[in-house]
């Protein structure tokens, strides 16, 4: 009877574990969940890196078009010092990493969709990451291109802010960044969903139910915008970041995991491939976080805390 007990909260606890519960997710699953993830505020800081570096993304964009190229546009480095030129070149790479730090949300999202020996789930994967990249590179050269070419090294580390008008129009490109935030936090934010509430229901004994998952997810929140409100340091919290949190998943873990399971011949092409990989990912997580803590400790030193 008790082993029968155990079974059963066993299986309840898996059942109501998103992690653990039925996989029946379809391939656009990926493709959607890979553009939330990706096509956000990355997008937006995409122009201020290429000042360091020599759906609102249309708005972002077309607006810059339609303003025109400024007076006296300067595309030189946005710093004026070498330290300064430096360490943004660092902060921009950054910038760069989290805007394309896509694949943070892959195994997530693959554990929802069925996989047999048959019909592994790798293949909807890819094909819903093709379709993903392709819709990112829409949304991510023109606002990139274009908004570096209208407003040079000028840019502010949000396009959004530099553009300021028409008011309705950057309020409505505003509009879509919060209901884009309001779908991809919850992508990035499940698996440490899946963490806490694993602790609390296996270690901590608490009972599986939509309550204790209603707290813990909106305390969890809770600070998150706390901390969000308190350091509103936006290019350099991308730049810091995009090296130390996004570039191990996305650049050099991957390939470090694919040379351990695959083993390819030492010096052949996918060898050298994956090791370059690994060594530009490294020297990414290593000087990006500098550029951007640079970045924001200068800001920090003129920044009056919720004035």
């Amino acid at each position: 009877i008790i082993d029968d007990e155990k079974v059963k909260r066993q299986k309840a606890i898996d059942d109501w574990l998103p992690i653990s519960s039925s996989r029946n997710a379809k391939w656009w699953y990926s493709a959607f969940h890979n553009v939330t993830a990706m096509v956000g505020a990355g997008v937006l800081s995409l122009p201020y890196a290429m000042a360091h570096l020599g759906c609102y993304s249309t708005i972002a964009w077309a607006a810059s078009a339609h303003k025109g190229v400024i007076e006296n546009v300067d595309y030189g480095y946005k710093a004026t010092t070498t330290p300064g030129k430096v360490f943004g070149f660092f902060n921009a790479l950054g910038d760069v990493a989290f805007a394309y730090a896509g694949h943070n949300v892959v195994l997530e999202i693959q554990a929802t969709i069925p996989s047999t020996p048959e019909k592994p789930s790798k293949g909807p994967m890819w094909r819903g990451v093709i379709v993903a990249y392709i819709v990112v590179a829409l949304c991510y050269f023109p606002v990139g291109l274009i908004g570096y070419w209208m407003f040079g090294n000028t840019v502010d580390d949000n396009i959004l802010v530099t553009l300021n008008k028409p008011k309705w129009l950057i309020a409505m490109a505003n509009m879509f960044v919060v209901i884009h935030v309001i779908g991809s936090y919850q992508i990035y934010a499940m698996p440490v969903f899946d963490m806490i509430e694993t602790v609390m229901v296996k270690k901590l004994n608490f009972k599986p139910t939509t309550m204790l998952r209603f707290i813990v997810r909106n305390i969890y929140v809770a600070f998150t915008m706390f901390i969000g409100i308190t350091f509103p340091f936006f290019g350099g919290l991308l730049g810091f970041f995009g090296g130390f949190a996004f570039a191990p998943t996305t650049y050099f873990l991957p390939c470090i995991m694919w040379l351990a399971i695959y083993k390819p011949k030492r010096f052949s092409l996918s060898w050298c491939c994956n090791y370059v990989c690994i060594a530009l990912g490294l020297c990414l997580m290593i000087l990006s976080p500098i550029g951007g803590l640079r970045s924001i400790i200068l800001n920090a030193k003129t920044y009056d805390f919720y004035s």
